[in-house]
């Protein structure tokens, strides 16, 4: 039996990554379907064209952008903001189709007066800005670190009755230089914002989930940063003049739509195709 939908005000997701072996996208288009957004930000890296493979696209990735184009024809405001993973749309901002744009950052106007800056974030990383050889290799190394962990989560779940583990995340918080990377990433975006005078600054990008209040000498601000689709499975959702930060569950049945078996991937192109036309009837 199908449970009714919740309703969001806004939604921020970003960092699905799909394309790559990591992706949750089953649970991504669990979450996409449970909830009704009046506002849907798609904060970037939600394609990684860096690691795009024709020998690697499964259907339920297909699945996740069918519905996308979904929600669009359904007249849901949508704004893709791309990230560093997919940088090849940014060529395109300010496109419009119906209700949805791609654009670099926005600036909403929430319904209790305040200002919300959303963006990407990966303007502040400076190996994106000088090296970016070295971050698409770094890419490419997460994604095969995402493969062996979960080799080594079969043998902690079903041979050691152990729960999960993340080694990324183990690596990640024990290297001092990432820590001190993320609080300069939080800290600068924080900054900006305060200079700005703005309420929220929202970003993505280091696949922390966050939100807390930033001071500063001249002001105070909330960060919020709406995690991955990678290790996290977090989004922010903004609703009755409160943000917070959902955590998907993974212990949630997962059923309806979700078990019905799946077309094939030229079934699913032939009917995305369809949305788009329709689309371009809107």
């Amino acid at each position: 039996m199908k449970q009714d939908k919740r309703q969001v005000d806004v939604v921020v997701i970003s960092d699905i990554h799909l394309g790559t072996y990591g992706c949750h996208a089953k649970e991504v288009l669990h979450y996409l379907k449970s909830i009704h957004p009046r506002v849907l930000v798609l904060n970037g890296d939600i394609m990684d064209i860096w690691q795009f493979s024709k020998s690697y696209w499964p259907k339920n990735h297909m699945k996740v952008i069918k519905y996308i184009l979904k929600l669009i024809s359904n007249d849901v405001q949508i704004y893709y903001l791309p990230g560093n993973h997919d940088e090849m749309l940014r060529r395109f901002n300010g496109f419009t189709l119906g209700s949805f744009k791609i654009t670099n950052k926005i600036l909403l106007d929430l319904d209790n007066g305040k200002k919300a800056w959303i963006f990407h974030g990966d303007v502040f990383d400076v190996t994106m800005q000088h090296s970016k050889w070295l971050a698409k290799l770094g890419a490419t190394g997460y994604d095969t670190l995402i493969l062996i962990n979960r080799f080594v989560n079969f043998i902690s779940e079903r041979i050691l009755h152990r729960g999960k583990i993340s080694l990324s995340k183990r690596i990640k918080n024990s290297v001092k230089t990432a820590v001190k990377f993320v609080n300069h990433f939080e800290d600068t975006a924080a900054d900006i914002g305060i200079y700005n005078e703005y309420d929220y600054v929202v970003c993505g990008h280091i696949h922390k989930p966050e939100m807390r209040e930033i001071t500063n000498q001249h002001g105070s601000i909330v960060y919020l940063n709406s995690g991955d689709w990678i290790e996290n499975l977090t989004a922010l959702e903004y609703t009755g003049g409160k943000w917070s930060i959902y955590q998907y569950d993974e212990a949630e049945s997962i059923v309806d739509e979700l078990e019905e078996e799946l077309p094939s991937s030229e079934q699913l192109f032939d009917e995305m195709l369809m949305e788009f036309k329709l689309m371009n009837r809107l």
